[in-house]
Formats: structure tokens, C-alpha cells, sequence
């Protein structure tokens, strides 16, 4: 994996194999990256990155400036690694090690975005469960937005506050949004 833009631009980084994750691949971050750069000033918002694994997408966040992101994850693999990487890069990610839906369920503040990648075998019922989650405690700031990425094989177009989907191989980016 690699960070594509920003400080830490083409910095390669491995993860140890034993860790449960599927990063989110260059050309679906990159395509994901171009879209919230038209709508955000990276160093002004603040991230929470839910089923981080790697910490791909909060390194990415982290590299071009933002300053306030916090990953989740329940493993205590990635949460090490994602912690480590942070101290090596001097990036401020706090991580919480943590199941995501009590993680939300206790969680207080708002977000500009949400970021999450679950595992791609989810329910659609744990897909939704996230969703109603964020909205119903209100996480995110007026003009935030939940972003999951998902398999080409799952369809979230059901789901309340959907507002776009953008596909890149076989990854799905659904965002959601209450404006």
C-alpha cells in the first residue's frame, strides 16, 4: 500500500501479513480522494475511519493535512500498527480499539466525514445497522458524509440518506448524507 498524495506522497508502506484486513486499493482511493477534494479543505475537518484495518485511508487523510482523525478497529493488530505508522510519520491519529457499532453507540461529537470499510461478507442488515447508527446519534456535521465502502455484490440503494454510489473495480463507494 501507498500513500498518493500530500507530506508523505509515494511513501511505500507494508503491513504485517497476519492482520484480517483488505486494504482499499490505489485507483479506488485515488478515485475516492479526487471526489472529496472538490468538497473539503483536508487540514479543516475532522475524520473518524471505522474498521480501519491498515489505517490506508487515514495515513491518506493524515498525508494531506488533516489534523483531527480517529481509527477504529477491534483487532489489536491493526490498531498497533496503525498507532506505530502514526508515530513514525508524525501523523495525530488516535486509534481506539474498539467494536464499531459500541463505538458508536457511546461515541459523542461530529464529524465532517465517516469513513467505513467493513468487511465485504457483511449482512446488509450490519451495512444498514451503520448507517442508522451515525444518523440516529447524529454524528455528522450539516454538510458531513458517511462514506462505506462495500463489493460491487452489495446494494445499499435501499438505504435512507444515500445520495451518490461510485464504483472502482469490484469496490463500491455509497455516501451518505442528511442534506
Amino acid at each position: 500500500m501507498r500513500i498518493i498524495s500530500g507530506s508523505h506522497k509515494g511513501k511505500r508502506l507494508t503491513a504485517p501479513k497476519k492482520l484480517p484486513v483488505r486494504p482499499t486499493t490505489d485507483m479506488a482511493k485515488e478515485g475516492l480522494f479526487n471526489i472529496l477534494n472538490n468538497s473539503y479543505h483536508f487540514s479543516q475537518i475532522r475524520v473518524l475511519d471505522l474498521f480501519a484495518g491498515t489505517g490506508n485511508i487515514s495515513f491518506e487523510f493524515a498525508s494531506r493535512g488533516t489534523k483531527l482523525i480517529t481509527a477504529v478497529d477491534k483487532h489489536y493488530g491493526c490498531v498497533n500498527y496503525i498507532s506505530k505508522i502514526s508515530e513514525e510519520l508524525d501523523f495525530n491519529i488516535q486509534t481506539i480499539k474498539s467494536d464499531v457499532y459500541s463505538y458508536l453507540e457511546k461515541v459523542s461529537g461530529t464529524y465532517d466525514i465517516i469513513f467505513a470499510d467493513p468487511p465485504y461478507d457483511f449482512s446488509l442488515n450490519d451495512f444498514e445497522k451503520i448507517v442508522s447508527l451515525v444518523f440516529e446519534k447524529a454524528l455528522l456535521k450539516d454538510d458531513g458524509q458517511l462514506i462505506i465502502e462495500h463489493s460491487k455484490h452489495t446494494k445499499l440503494d435501499h438505504v435512507p440518506y444515500l445520495t451518490n454510489a461510485r464504483k472502482y473495480g469490484g469496490s463500491v463507494f455509497s455516501f451518505f448524507s442528511a442534506v
